[in-house]
């Protein structure tokens, strides 16, 4: 009975559609390792030796599932069989499988391992689904995978982009999938939507057991619906990409839950995990010297602003301030004096607002590199990436809005306090040098009033040259003598 055993599992190792499972903590033995279905299970791989995983006992009515090992940021590989061929097998810190299940198979085999020089500490689970179920990646036409349930990210100081397949409709064991494109109607895949899901993990926390834990719950779909934020929906029709603003040194989680309107039914793809920067040494890498240097340039920043946001109506010229400080506020403070007469009440409140920027920088770099100090820092940059791009505020994020506020309401109060009674803004230099000639002009008592205009005065002065050049007349009479 043993001999059967071990050829059914040699056979299984063949297939490309497997399965698999998880625990907490479960049985294993050298080499090979025991998953059960919906339980976490946490192992550490090294390299150069691949481990054998194995799933017991799957039930008649699952017709696939997806496995998914996660590590912070060391790649790991999970592959159908021993071989690792790209049509087979995923690499990445967020790597996963979809076994589909034949009719009767009650048993699944699959391998994971490292290319990495260091070991690696892995978290792994098998989620299982019925044939009312969509498939995630199943209709997948961009990546190696045949069917691929992972999400794809990539991130630079700006944004954040991820990517996944399109997903197919569920079926029995034993059946030929639905075509992917063989028509656009409410049977086939396009009646498909897409939930995109956020989830913040914890400030200034970057270690492996606080991103393992947090993962946790966003793996199945109650437990991503229950913790994380919806951002966007996308149809059919869309594109399978979305883009976020990047938050260099915060984790942040996200998934996709496919949804079938018709079934009411639902999947979740592989969550993907970022911190948008490196933890490898150099530059980009998370925190390091790079960022301590930036918090020190923002907090000149902000003791600049604060200075503006308190006295800036008195000592800068507004047009100018704009345009180094924040490109928009220039623009807005050009229409508004133009359109408007209360020019001095406009210098007054937009000085006082942008300057309480200042205070939310301060405590933004200093605390967490939160979305609104990335966005007004970018804003002059990827002006067109911010408006189409996903944004979403955390907790700290309305705690510096309200700081933002009160500073402004502050800056504004002050400053009417101390400008009452004083002249208004000083007038543009070419408006007075206007009402002077004006002035010049209408009044005959000034002395200025006398001085010939600048023509006749050039002409008397060019006039006085010439004469230089002239030579000079002999003395006497030339006209002859009238008889």
């Amino acid at each position: 009975m043993g001999f059967l055993q071990l050829l059914v599992v040699a056979v299984l190792a063949s297939e490309h559609r497997v399965a698999g499972a998880a625990e907490v903590f479960g049985n294993s033995s050298e080499g090979l390792i025991e998953f059960s279905v919906g339980k976490f299970r946490y192992f550490e791989l090294n390299r150069p030796f691949p481990e054998e995983a194995i799933l017991h006992d799957i039930s008649s009515n699952v017709t696939f599932l997806i496995f998914q090992i996660h590590s912070q940021y060391q790649n790991t590989t999970v592959s159908f069989s021993p071989t690792l061929l790209s049509n087979s097998s995923e690499t990445g810190t967020a790597s996963g499988l979809v076994f589909i299940l034949r009719p009767e198979q009650s048993t699944c085999t699959w391998y994971l391992g490292t290319s990495g020089i260091q070991p690696v500490q892995n978290m792994a689970i098998l989620l299982s689904y019925s044939e009312r179920d969509p498939v995630p990646g199943g209709c997948n036409l961009e990546f190696d995978l045949d069917i691929d349930p992972n999400i794809y990210l990539e991130y630079n100081f700006f944004e954040t982009t991820i990517k996944f397949a399109p997903a197919n409709l569920g079926y029995a064991r034993g059946v030929d999938p639905p075509p992917c494109d063989a028509g656009t109607d409410q049977d086939s895949r396009w009646r498909l939507q897409y939930d995109v899901y956020q989830y913040f993990l914890p400030e200034n926390d970057l270690t492996e057991e606080m991103l393992l834990k947090h993962l946790q719950r966003m793996v199945s779909v109650p437990q991503v619906k229950a913790s994380a934020l919806k951002v966007v929906t996308l149809t059919a029709n869309d594109k399978t990409s979305v883009s976020f603003s990047s938050l260099p040194g915060q984790g942040v989680i996200y998934n996709v839950i496919v949804w079938d309107p018709f079934l009411n039914t639902s999947a979740a793809y592989i969550p993907a995990h970022t911190y948008a920067c490196s933890f490898e040494a150099g530059e980009g890498s998370c925190a390091s010297l790079g960022r301590v240097s930036s918090k020190v340039f923002f907090t000149l920043f902000a003791l600049l602003g604060f200075f503006i946001c308190f006295f800036g109506h008195r000592f800068w010229k507004t047009e100018l301030f704009f345009i180094g400080f924040i490109i928009m506020g220039f623009f807005f403070y050009i229409l508004i004096t133009r359109l408007t007469p209360i020019k001095y009440d406009v210098n007054l409140i937009l000085t006082a607002v942008t300057g309480s920027v200042g205070g939310m920088f301060l405590v933004a770099v200093w605390w967490r590199f939160g979305i609104l100090s990335i966005c007004m820092l970018c804003v002059g940059l990827v002006l067109g990436f911010l408006i189409s791009s996903v944004t979403f505020f955390t907790p700290l994020d309305f705690i510096i809005l309200a700081v933002w506020g009160m500073l402004a309401v502050s800056g504004i109060t002050l400053q009417i306090r101390r400008e009452r009674g004083r002249p208004f803004f000083p007038p543009h230099p070419y408006k007075l040098w206007k009402q002077e000639r004006e002035r010049r002009v209408t009044n005959i008592l000034d002395p200025s009033y006398h001085i010939p205009p600048l023509r006749e005065r050039l002409y008397g002065r060019l006039t006085q040259i010439k004469g230089l050049f002239q030579k000079e007349q002999p003395a006497g009479e030339r006209t002859p003598l009238l008889l």
